[in-house]
């Protein structure tokens, strides 16, 4: 039983009806933010058996745009939960229930945990502010588990109640959570069910409106919270300055060369050499884990012509090599199917200009369907790797 002095405060509309559809809704978006977020890094950080298309090259952009989207959608939603079942915080132990009532208890306390953290540093994470001293992708993904985890068992234990008031109307009286005679509820008026479901609702649209213009651009002039507009220098925005990289001087210097390494053989080319080789344009989209992406106009040379024209490519996965050095993504690699695929460049020029410092001069890597993080500016070598 709920303390008498709390029962007596408790809405009618702090029921397992609204819990349980509360729930539900919190579940779904947890699934969807567990799965996209997974795509984001085994991409980043592959095994062996994973594998990952060039086509569609929208398709990492959808993904990190939908996962920020919805954790932010299930801000409102998550209160809500926690708003219909916060008196059972104050319900003591059965010791008639014994482990399943420990067992429940526990899933509640890691889970309300971890997604809070998950939500308060994804949301930092979105606008670029690190207020700690821990790597934010590696945490983030480890609790990731932590509250996929915590759903699943408190989904277990709860299974039978969440049953039974899914297929009750909502507008049927019923017991309230943390009270056992619905009776207590006669004659009282308040907020009704129904209303702190359709504020639910609202408020999760509304929120992810307000930040999906980072990655929709149809919705740029309405998403009044997103962190990024999706404008920059050459109609791109920039994550990392050739300031912060530490490249201003090793970019601009007059004795720069690209090396390449394939078929077992090795070749500088100045930047007028790689101008003097064809030319091809790709549309790509820059997408970064923070949600934002923007649709570029990318020219240079295809990836494949230039390992082509040093030796025979073999079939392997190409690491690229920044002349960045302080930073955690100074290489990447990158697999067989994006180093064939006609789109992939190592562009020269963007938005009919030449690339400026910021967006990776004298020369970059642009693939489809690839994390911003994983394009490589300011290359300083490309190797194909055995």
């Amino acid at each position: 039983m709920v303390p008498a002095a709390l029962a007596d405060r408790i809405s009618p509309a702090r029921s397992t009806a609204v819990a349980a559809r509360a729930g539900v809704l919190l579940g779904i978006g947890i699934l969807i933010l567990f799965v996209t977020g997974m795509i984001s890094h085994l991409i980043q950080h592959p095994p062996d058996w994973f594998w990952w298309p060039a086509h569609p090259v929208w398709l990492y952009r959808v993904t990190q745009g939908v996962h920020v989207t919805v954790g932010v959608m299930m801000i409102p939603v998550l209160l809500v939960k926690f708003w219909s079942v916060y008196p059972r915080f104050f319900i003591k132990p059965s010791l008639r229930r014994g482990p399943v009532e420990l067992l429940e208890r526990g899933s509640v306390a890691v889970l309300i945990g971890a997604v809070l953290f998950q939500i308060v540093t994804g949301l930092f994470n979105t606008a670029q502010f690190y207020p700690w001293k821990f790597f934010f992708t590696t945490t983030h993904h480890a609790m990731a588990y932590v509250a996929f985890g915590a759903v699943v068992v408190h989904l277990a234990v709860k299974l039978p109640v969440v049953r039974q008031a899914l297929t009750a109307p909502v507008r049927e009286p019923e017991e309230a959570v943390g009270q056992e005679d619905s009776a207590a509820n006669t004659g009282r008026t308040g907020v009704s069910r129904r209303a702190v479901l359709a504020a639910a609702g609202i408020g999760s649209v509304a929120a992810g409106v307000a930040v999906a213009g980072q990655s929709v651009p149809l919705l740029r002039r309405v998403s009044v919270l997103a962190p990024r507009s999706g404008e920059g220098p050459q109609g791109v925005p920039i994550n990392r300055t050739a300031a912060a990289a530490g490249v201003l001087e090793t970019a601009r210097s007059a004795g720069y060369l690209l090396t390449v390494k394939a078929g077992g053989r090795e070749h500088g080319f100045t930047r007028a050499e790689l101008e003097a080789l064809p030319q091809y344009d790709s549309v790509l989209p820059i997408a970064c884990v923070e949600g934002w992406s923007a649709t570029g106009h990318w020219s240079g040379v295809r990836l494949r012509d230039l390992l082509a024209a040093v030796g025979e490519y073999g079939g392997g996965d190409v690491r690229f090599v920044s002349m960045e050095t302080t930073g955690i993504y100074g290489s990447s690699v990158l697999p067989h199917p994006h180093v064939v695929d006609a789109s992939t460049l190592v562009a020269l020029r963007l938005g009919g200009a030449d690339l400026t410092l910021d967006h990776g001069y004298p020369c970059r890597l642009i693939a489809p369907n690839r994390p911003g993080v994983l394009q490589t500016k300011w290359l300083k070598s490309i190797e194909e790797l055995s």
